[in-house]
């Protein structure tokens, strides 16, 4: 058990002891110089722990640790030596105080002091000694905990810990490989989408068409009574309207040739992953109340705009986007891949996960998501439709993502897989040149934000699916094409604002170039 290290407390408690153990003058004197003597008997202390583990629930252990006496009073010994080395006390040198006097006039301390040796020395042994491999910090609430006046010390906590199961056969899958040529149409394409990130809207006196900006006012009503409004929401048509908890199929199509002060209505039904989990599945009737229609004008590619994009033609701006779609079909190739691959190396995974456990993890599927698609070159609309039909799918998705985390994070450990501090800059340069920003600022922000550990996880997860793939067999069959560049999502949810949910930034229609890349 590795990370239990980490679980342990890192503070010192709070609750004193009321009556340390007896200290006898026939103890040995620690002089102030003897702080190695100290440190080594401390070192060698090995705790007579008895240890109960019990199973409590899916991927759940209940742990009860009984510390004896004996050793309570030993690691009290060991504080007392240490403090004897610095205590400052009137009328007395540093490292001669008396320890009867050390012992009375420091309690508090000692309290402090033992209590967090004990629990981190039990701790810590407890992972040497017993294979737990805990996913999360165990839930000790370090407050309540007291170590008693005599007799030994007992505390117990559940910890999470990874399931146990035996790894499947993976070598000589065989795998369905999508493959497709990159066209002057599909650039063309992108560089129209690439290019409204930069373009000018201005109001339309006439009707929208299929690519138009609407401002609407949206009033969403469930079984007749009032739901949720937005009172200003500007959109692009498109066939897909895609909010966070549902979306709208033939919206572009309802709305087309729809102008300002005009309504339209229609229903949709609320996603199975919704946050407002008594609206799940619910049908809810929308109006949508149109007060502005705009089109956008693209920028001129003249030397000034590509030279501010950082290219110095459109040939050279043509060639970069053909390079961005290369990498969507290399993901692309990888996400099918992968699919299949944990399909088949998990169709034993029958065991069960604990739900507060699926639901802490919603989010750093999403992040991990996201940050592939960012590393692809996908545009920040793409990207949030992407997140939208995720958080739609969450509780579904997230629990068979965990399954698989959990499968790949065992191929790894039998594969002997490391991420090295290389690969990570690597994807950090990778990320910042595609988005146009410094690599030391984007480290600082994903660091910030707690993705960076994602992006670490990702690339052991990542790296393990190549060592499967690497002995694979593949058959070659036509790749799909994306559907996402249809999907106008917006960071909003029918049935109210997701907390604490990270959402991409929106595209600019006023010529902003925040998230160009």
């Amino acid at each position: 058990m590795s990370t239990m290290d980490d679980d342990a407390p890192a503070g010192t408690a709070q609750h004193p002891l009321v009556d340390g153990p007896p200290v006898t003058d026939d103890q040995p004197h620690v002089a102030e110089g003897d702080l190695p003597a100290v440190a080594e008997q401390e070192s060698k202390l090995k705790l007579n722990l008895n240890v109960e583990i019990s199973d409590v629930g899916p991927c759940k252990k209940h742990v009860r640790v009984m510390v004896p006496r004996s050793d309570i009073d030993a690691i009290f010994n060991v504080s007392i030596d240490e403090l004897s080395i610095s205590a400052d006390v009137p009328g007395f040198r540093k490292g001669r105080v008396p320890k009867q006097l050390i012992s009375k006039r420091f309690r508090r301390e000692l309290a402090d002091d033992v209590k967090q040796k004990i629990l981190v020395e039990s701790l810590e042994q407890l992972a040497e000694e017993n294979d737990l491999d805990p996913i999360n910090e165990p839930n000790i609430d370090i407050e309540d905990i007291e170590i008693p006046e005599q007799g030994d010390f007992e505390y117990e906590f559940d910890v999470e810990v990874r399931p146990e199961f035996k790894l499947p056969e993976y070598d000589s899958l065989t795998i369905e490989r999508p493959v497709r040529e990159v066209a002057d149409e599909d650039i063309d394409e992108y560089l129209q989408n690439f290019l409204s990130q930069y373009g000018k809207s201005m109001s339309h006196d006439g009707p929208a068409q299929q690519g138009d900006y609407i401002t609407i006012r949206v009033t969403f009503t469930h079984n007749g009574n009032p739901l949720r409004e937005i009172s200003e929401l500007t959109v692009r048509l498109r066939p897909v309207l895609r909010f966070q908890d549902a979306e709208f199929d033939g919206f572009g199509e309802m709305m087309d040739g729809v102008s300002m002060g005009e309504t339209r209505e229609t229903e949709c039904t609320i996603s199975q992953g919704a946050a407002s989990i008594e609206m799940r599945e619910e049908t809810v009737r929308a109006q949508f109340d149109v007060s502005q229609v705009k089109r956008m004008t693209l920028p001129e590619l003249n030397r000034e705009f590509l030279q501010g994009i950082g290219v110095e033609s459109e040939e050279e701006l043509r060639v970069e986007v053909s390079e961005i779609l290369e990498r969507q079909v290399t993901y692309q190739q990888r996400r099918d891949a992968r699919s299949q691959v944990l399909d088949k190396i998990t169709e034993s995974a029958n065991w069960e996960l604990p739900e507060e456990l699926v639901a802490k993890q919603v989010e750093n599927a999403i992040h991990r998501e996201i940050l592939e698609m960012q590393q692809a070159g996908f545009t920040t609309q793409e990207i949030q439709a992407r997140e939208n039909k995720i958080r739609q799918e969450s509780i579904s998705t997230t629990r068979q993502a965990m399954k698989q985390h959990f499968v790949l994070d065992k191929v790894a450990t039998n594969e002997g897989i490391e991420v090295t501090p290389s690969d990570i800059e690597g994807e950090i340069q990778l990320m910042a040149m595609q988005r146009g920003e410094s690599p030391r600022r984007l480290r600082a922000r994903l660091t910030k934000s707690g993705v960076l550990e994602n992006l670490e996880a990702q690339i052991r997860e990542r790296k393990a699916v190549d060592a499967i793939l690497d002995r694979a067999v593949y058959e070659d069959v036509k790749m799909k094409s994306s559907t996402e560049h249809l999907v106008e999502a917006v960071d909003q949810s029918v049935c109210g604002t997701i907390p604490g949910a990270e959402v991409a930034t929106e595209p600019s229609t006023d010529g902003s170039a925040d998230d160009a890349k």
